[in-house]
C-alpha cells in the first residue's frame, strides 16, 4: 500500500465514521402522512446537504505536532494509554493482540529477523502486518518498531555492515560517521522500521566488559563529538523524512563504568552491574555524551541496566526526572532496556511503579506484556502511579511518533529497498574500515606491502565473514561463518595481490615451498556481545602464539591482523611479527583492510582506547606504562 493511499484510508475512514455517528437515523422509517384536515404542501424533491463533519485535530498534518497531541491524548482511555507505554518483542506477541491491547510498540531483538525469511521484502510486509494491526484499533495509533541497528541494519542478511564503534572511534572522523548513520537510516527504514537503539554512547572504563567494542572510546569529549554526528546521519533534517529514523542514545548512564564482579546477572562480571564513583565523577565522565545528545535533538533514550552505587538505572529517579528531564531538558522519552524494570525488585508491582514514577515511558516488556499492563492498570486503581504521570509519559511517545510521520505514512515505504548492500554503501564501508585500522608496529618498513610478494596467510578468521564483523550481525551474539554478504580479508588479499597467494587456516605451507616474503596472520577474538563477552583474561590464547611463530619460520616477514572488540594483550606475542594491525570488526569489508596492507590507503587510525601491557592494568584508572597509549597510531605513505 502506498504511502499516499495509506494516507487516503486514514482520512476517509475518520470522516466517514464521524459523519455516521452525527448523521445516523433509524433504519427504514415508517412514512408519515399529514392530518386529514390540513394542506398538504409541496415536498422538496432534493434533500438537504448534510453538514460536514470535521477531521479530528490528531489526524490533521498541517496542524502543530504540540495540538495533535493534546487532542488525541484527549480521547485516549486508560488502557489506550497503557498500552502505548508497552513495548513487545515481536516474537511474543500476534498483530491481532496489538489492536486488542492498543500497543504502542513493537521491537525485533538481536536475531529477530522474520521467521519466513530475512530478506528486506519479508521484513517490510513482518512490520506492516504489525501497523495494520494497530491502525485497525478505534483511534488509530500507529506503532512504533524499533530494532539495534548498532553497525548497519545488521539483523538483516546483505545489509551494509559498518566496522563496529570502537573501529569508528579510530577514525576520528565525524562526518564520515554522518555518512555512516545515513545510510544505516536508508537501510533501516527502507524495511519499514524507523527507530533505531543506537548510538551507544558509553564512556568505558574497563575494556573486559563484553561491550567495549560497542562504544566509540574511553574519552568523554570524543564519544560526544562521534555520537552526535552519528546521531544526526540518523536522524537528518526531518524526522518523517524516508531516509531517517529516530535515534536511542543509550544506555544511560554509567556503561563501561560498572565494578569487576557486581552484576547480578547470569555469569556476566561487568555487563548491568553496579557503577561505584560519586556524583561528580558521573558528571564528568559519563554525562556530557548526553548533553551533547539532546542539544542535537535526542528525543528517545534507552535506560541502563547498570546500577549506580546500589540502586538500579531504572530506579533512579533523581537521574532520569530531575537530571535528565530536569536539568538537561530532555523533553522526548525514556524507553527501558529488555526486560530491565524486573530486576528493580522481585516485587512485580513494586518494580512497575518505582521505574515508571521514577521516569521510565516506555517499558520494554519482551515477553509478558499483559502482566505490565495489568500491573499498571492496578497501580493507578490504587493511586500508586498518577494519570498526570502516564499522560507525561504518553504524550512524550506521541509527540515522536507525529515527528516521525508515522500518522500520515505508517506503512514502509519501500522506495530505497534497492540501496540496501548496494555498491555505493558498501564502498563508505570499505572507506571506513580503511581509517579505522590502527598500525601498531611497523618495524623494517614491512607495510605497506609489494602488490607482487609472494604470501602465505594463515588463520581460520583470515576468511570468515561473522567473525570480522563480530557480536550484533544477524544474531544477537553474532556467529562465525558465511552468515552474509560481504567480502572475507582473505578474499580481498587474493583480488588486491598481483602475486602467489596461499591459505591455510593452521599456517602449514611445507608443500609450497616456503620462505614466502610475507606471512599474514589473522587471530582475535570469536564474536560475543553484551555480558556473555565479559573477560577477567584478555591474553592471546597460547595457539595464536604458536601460529604466528609457525609463521615466523616460513615466512621473510610476519604482518599479524588482530580481529577483537577491544585491546588484547600481545606484549610477549609483539617481537614475534615484524608489523601488528588492530582491525577491530571490521564489518562486511574487508577490501579495506588490504587496501591499507598493500598501501592503496595510508593508514592514519589512532587507538580510541589505552592498549595495556598486561591484564594488572585494568580497569584503566589501576596505572602504569601502557603497551600503547591512547591516541597512539603509526602512519604509512600511499
Amino acid at each position: 500500500m502506498t504511502a499516499r493511499r495509506c494516507l487516503s484510508k486514514i482520512f476517509l475512514g475518520a470522516i466517514l465514521l464521524l459523519t455516521a455517528v452525527a448523521c445516523q437515523q433509524p433504519a427504514d422509517p415508517a412514512p408519515i402522512s399529514p392530518p386529514a384536515t390540513a394542506v398538504t404542501e409541496a415536498i422538496p424533491t432534493t434533500p438537504p446537504t448534510p453538514t460536514a463533519v470535521p477531521i479530528p485535530a490528531y489526524l490533521n498534518p498541517e496542524l502543530p505536532t504540540a495540538e495533535r497531541v493534546e487532542d488525541l491524548l484527549g480521547r485516549m482511555s486508560l488502557e489506550e494509554k497503557i498500552g502505548q507505554m508497552t513495548l513487545v518483542e515481536k516474537n511474543s506477541i500476534q498483530p491481532t493482540a496489538v489492536t486488542t491491547y492498543h500497543i504502542g510498540g513493537i521491537l525485533s531483538g538481536g536475531g529477530g529477523y522474520p521467521h519466513d525469511g530475512n530478506t528486506p521484502e519479508k521484513w517490510a510486509a513482518m512490520v506492516d502486518s504489525y501497523q495494520e494491526a494497530a491502525l485497525a484499533t478505534p483511534l488509530g495509533i500507529p506503532i512504533i518498531y524499533g530494532v539495534d541497528a548498532v553497525h548497519g541494519h545488521n539483523n538483516l542478511k546483505g545489509a551494509t555492515i559498518f566496522p563496529h564503534n570502537i573501529g569508528l572511534g579510530a577514525t576520528r572522523n565525524p562526518e564520515l560517521l554522518r555518512q555512516i548513520g545515513h545510510i544505516t537510516a536508508i537501510e533501516t527504514r527502507a524495511t519499514g522500521i524507523p527507530w533505531n537503539y543506537a548510538p551507544v554512547i558509553a564512556v568505558p572504563q574497563d575494556i573486559r566488559w563484553g561491550r567495549t567494542y560497542e562504544a566509540y572510546s574511553e574519552n568523554t569529549e570524543l564519544v560526544s563529538e562521534l555520537g552526535v554526528a552519528y546521531m544526526q546521519g540518523l536522524q537528518g533534517e526531518d524526522l518523517a523524512a524516508v531516509m531517517a529514523v529516530l535515534a536511542t542514545p543509550k544506555h544511560y548512564i554509567g556503561d563501561g563504568g560498572t565494578a569487576w564482579g557486581t552484576s547480578r546477572t547470569e555469569n556476566y562480571m561487568l555487563d548491568q552491574g553496579d557503577m561505584q564513583v560519586d556524583e561528580a565523577t558521573l558528571r564528568e565522565l559519563f554525562l556530557p555524551p548526553y548533553q551533547a545528545a539532546i542539544d542535537a535533538g535526542a528525543q528517545s533514550i534507552m535506560v541502563s541496566f547498570s546500577s549506580w552505587n546500589g540502586v538500579k538505572m531504572h530506579a533512579q529517579k533523581y537521574l532520569l526526572m530531575d537530571v535528565l528531564k530536569g536539568e538537561l531538558d530532555f523533553d522526548g522519552f525514556l524507553v527501558s532496556d529488555w526486560q530491565a524494570i524486573d530486576q528493580i525488585s522481585p516485587n512485580y508491582y513494586e518494580a512497575v511503579v518505582t521505574s515508571v514514577n521514577a521516569g521510565v515511558d516506555m517499558n520494554m516488556a519482551p515477553y509478558d506484556y499483559l502482566r505490565f499492563i495489568n500491573t499498571m492498570l492496578t497501580a493507578v486503581e490504587n493511586g500508586d502511579i498518577t494519570e498526570t504521570r502516564i499522560n507525561d509519559a504518553v504524550r512524550r511517545i506521541l509527540t515522536a511518533k507525529f515527528d516521525l510521520g508515522l500518522f500520515e505514512n505508517p506503512y514502509a515505504d519501500t522506495t530505497n529497498i534497492g540501496l540496501i548492500g548496494s555498491a555505493e554503501h558498501r564502498a563508505l564501508a570499505q572507506e571506513a574500515v580503511s581509517q579505522s585500522l590502527v598500525l601498531l608496529q611497523n618495524n623494517n618498513e614491512t607495510l605497506p606491502l609489494p602488490k607482487d610478494a609472494r604470501i602465505f596467510v594463515a588463520g581460520s578468521f583470515a576468511d570468515d565473514i561473522g567473525v570480522q564483523s563480530g557480536g550484533w550481525t544477524i544474531e544477537w551474539q553474532g556467529k562465525p561463518g558465511n552468515i552474509t554478504e560481504g567480502t572475507t580479508i582473505l578474499e580481498a588479499i587474493e583480488a588486491t595481490a598481483v602475486g602467489e597467494v596461499q591459505f591455510n587456516r593452521f599456517g602449514r605451507f611445507e608443500n609450497f615451498d616456503p620462505p614466502a616474503d610475507v606471512g599474514i596472520v589473522v587471530l582475535g577474538e570469536l564474536p560475543y556481545a553484551e555480558g556473555r563477552g565479559d573477560a577477567a583474561d584478555l591474553n592471546l590464547s597460547a595457539s595464536d602464539m604458536e601460529l604466528i611463530r609457525r609463521m615466523g619460520e616460513q615466512a621473510n616477514k610476519v604482518v599479524v591482523i588482530l580481529l577483537s572488540g577491544r585491546p588484547l594483550i600481545i606484549t610477549d606475542a609483539l617481537p614475534l611479527a615484524d608489523a601488528w594491525v588492530a582491525a577491530w570488526l571490521p564489518g562486511s569489508e574487508g577490501q579495506g583492510v588490504a587496501d591499507n596492507l598493500f598501501g592503496n590507503h595510508p593508514f592514519t587510525g589512532t587507538l580510541p582506547y589505552t592498549w595495556p601491557a598486561s591484564m594488572a592494568q585494568l580497569p584503566l584508572k589501576a596505572g602504569g606504562e601502557p603497551l600503547f597509549p591512547f591516541g597512539y597510531g603509526l602512519t604509512t605513505d600511499n
